[in-house]
């Protein structure tokens, strides 16, 4: 069973920057991704960034590339999402999640996840 929690949220002003990290516990194997993603409220779940171990490494949506950058501590199960100039478009909660893609085109897909975290909230004042 993989566990996966995450870390880091807050409020924050437009422009500024923010840290979240996640750890994946029980020991994933193979060719899984770890990925986050973000829901505002009234909208649907969307990708945001991930990682791929042992495969095509970072993904990110057009959103966030140029402004977010993704990065892993791989002993420890672990990926940060750097989020740079944020916006007040980029707030909502965001979930760590693992999962074993198909392929790079599949990364992005919510439904190749099969672990979740609790998420973790992100507010930007304008």
């Amino acid at each position: 069973q993989v566990q996966v929690m995450e870390s880091g949220g807050g409020l924050v002003q437009a422009g500024d920057s923010l840290l979240l990290s996640c750890a994946a516990s029980g020991r994933p194997s193979g060719e899984y991704a770890m990925g986050w993603f973000r829901q505002a409220r009234g909208k649907e779940r969307e990708f945001v960034a991930a990682y791929r171990w042992r495969g095509d490494g970072t993904f990110y949506a057009d959103s966030v590339k140029g402004r977010f950058t993704i990065s892993r501590d791989e002993a420890r199960n672990t990926i940060f999402l750097r989020m740079d100039s944020l916006k007040s478009e980029d707030t909502g909660a965001y979930f760590c999640a693992v999962g074993w893609p198909a392929g790079p085109s599949r990364v992005a897909n919510v439904g190749e996840y099969s672990y979740w975290g609790q998420g973790t909230q992100v507010i930007v004042s304008s």
